[in-house]
């Protein structure tokens, strides 16, 4: 806790204070557009963005993570709250404050435990299907609030505003960096800029909507003043609100994490997963505590706050404050910002979600990857979110189970003159008449042991002749009962072919289990230190 602190350096001040100040006007008008998308009041976008960073600051481990709200966050927000209460309403809102308590809770235990592992079993096409199909929800979520009116209807000047929003935030995005730096900006303050476009464009949109009196919807009134601390509850939702929790919350951990590490691993620091589970557990805490619904780590803001210089969470600490001014000072300009504008900001900012590089790196380098996340994706635009990453979690373990119970078994072949052994399908290894050597790539456990027998047969099938079978289990890092069952069948079916089995390269701690079985003393055949040495003794066997 605060290790960040004691080491706390006077030379990093002014970078802490830059990155506060800018992420606070980014944090405005994208806080208030998030808790528009996860049905709750704007302002709660605001209250949610104070509490949950300053407390990351004390439990986290990341420098430049910035905590708060994010889209897909707030989309699973509104598809777990949607079927239980109208968005919008007292109770709605209280569920979101009851979701993100549950959420931390959910965050804080795994932590406490230490199994922020189990995160690795979702795969990053997986994760790139599900953040693609939750940017097209959002996206197309966001339309009629940008129209002024559900399709095929609309509000003339809702469209015309939020139109002419959404197409200068498009060019910002794609030229406003290189024009900066054209016109003699360093890189870094360039990207800066471009990324405050959208307070710029909010900022103009508002002051148009006061002076010219457009008709348009707006935030209406901001209460002032920061948020009272207190946990208000429904006790009739506690069971429905629970698997949704499960849910966020793991992909809270998994977008925060990605996040923190891409960052971390550009100054060489160390996250510690478990440290960040109970971190950003306590920041959902906090967040339902003061009003808020559920938060995480945002790639996008964390970038910025990483490129205004933030050298520590001071930085957030600096952002959580200026928001708290924002609330305590005046509010009524907040209450102008005009929806159709903050629709546009939501459009702009999930369409950079759609990131298409996993997908065509997926497509040339493995079809069943791509074809997870292509599932994954339209599981969240057919089924919603939820369901999404169910079959996210269900397809990265699919994955998983499918390819290691079809383990590669490479017949070997020597390497003309050398001690090499190679697969003769991509090698021109020879081969000895008699003898077969087969290399297993996997470890041995019950989901594959059938299939690794059935190749064997297969193999000795095209073999007939084969007097010795020599397992090289160089690559077999563990062997479990079921497999063990296996070889002791293989060998007595090779006894009475009259057929050797030999065993090669077997590891240490391998070695050590099947030395506490009886496979060992009734082997067919002997264990060699190295393929070589079993290739000198067999394959001149007449």
């Amino acid at each position: 806790m605060l290790g960040w602190l004691k080491q706390y350096r006077r030379g990093l001040l002014a970078g802490d204070i830059s990155a506060g100040i800018v992420v606070a006007m980014m944090m405005i008008p994208q806080g208030m557009a998030y808790a528009m998308v996860a049905g709750v009041p704007p302002v709660a976008g605001i209250y949610a963005s104070i509490l949950p960073p300053l407390i990351y600051a004390v439990f986290g481990t990341s420098m430049t993570q910035s905590v708060g709200p994010m889209a897909i966050i707030s989309l699973m927000t509104a598809a777990a709250l949607g079927p239980l209460a109208v968005a919008g309403s007292g109770l709605y809102t209280v569920l979101a404050a009851q979701l993100a308590l549950l959420s931390g809770v959910v965050l804080l235990a795994c932590g406490l435990l230490r199994i922020g592992f189990l995160a690795n079993f979702f795969s990053r096409p997986v994760m790139s299907g599900f953040t693609i199909g939750s940017a097209i929800v959002i996206a197309w979520g966001q339309v009629s609030t940008l129209a002024g009116a559900d399709l095929p209807r609309f509000h003339v000047p809702s469209l015309m505003l939020g139109g002419a929003s959404l197409a200068l935030l498009l060019l910002a995005r794609a030229y406003l960096a290189p024009l900066l730096r054209l016109a003699g900006m360093n890189p870094a303050a360039a990207d800066i800029g471009a990324r405050l476009a959208p307070m710029a464009v909010v900022i103009g949109a508002t002051v148009l909507v006061a002076w010219l009196d457009l008709n348009v919807r707006t935030t209406g009134a901001v209460p002032a003043g920061l948020p009272r601390l207190n946990m208000a509850i429904s006790n009739a939702h506690w069971r429905s609100l629970l698997q949704p929790a499960l849910l966020i919350g793991f992909m809270i951990f998994l977008i925060s994490m990605s996040a923190a590490q891409a960052l971390a691993l550009k100054r060489q620091e160390k996250l510690h997963s478990n440290f960040e589970l109970i971190g950003l557990g306590a920041a959902n805490i906090g967040s339902a505590l003061s009003g808020g619904f559920p938060v995480t780590g945002s790639m996008s803001r964390s970038a910025v706050n990483f490129s205004a210089g933030a050298n520590t969470p001071l930085a957030s600490v600096i952002t959580a404050a200026l928001l708290a001014i924002a609330l305590v000072a005046p509010t009524g300009w907040l209450a102008l910002l005009p929806l159709p504008t903050l629709a546009a900001t939501i459009i702009v900012a999930v369409l950079g979600m759609l990131e298409l590089d996993t997908l065509r790196t997926a497509l040339r380098y493995d079809r069943g990857d791509a074809l997870a996340l292509v599932a994954t994706a339209a599981g969240v635009l057919a089924m919603g979110v939820e369901a999404g990453v169910v079959i996210g979690v269900v397809l990265s373990m699919g994955t998983l189970i499918w390819r290691a119970s079809r383990p590669h078994i490479a017949v070997l072949g020597r390497i003309a003159g050398t001690e090499h052994f190679r697969n003769i399908e991509r090698h021109s290894g020879g081969t000895a008449p008699g003898l077969l050597l087969l290399r297993i790539d996997a470890g041995l456990f019950f989901g594959n042991v059938e299939a690794v027998n059935q190749r064997i047969e297969e193999e000795l099938a095209a073999r007939p002749a084969t007097r010795d079978l020599v397992l090289v289990l160089s690559a077999v890092n563990a062997i479990d009962t079921s497999a063990l069952f296996g070889l002791t069948e293989l060998n007595q079916m090779l006894r009475h072919r009259g057929i050797g089995l030999h065993l090669a390269e077997v590891k240490g701690p391998v070695m050590d289990r099947l030395n506490a079985s009886d496979l060992l003393a009734r082997l067919n055949g002997k264990i060699y230190l190295s393929t070589a040495m079993a290739w000198d003794e067999l394959a001149g066997k007449a």
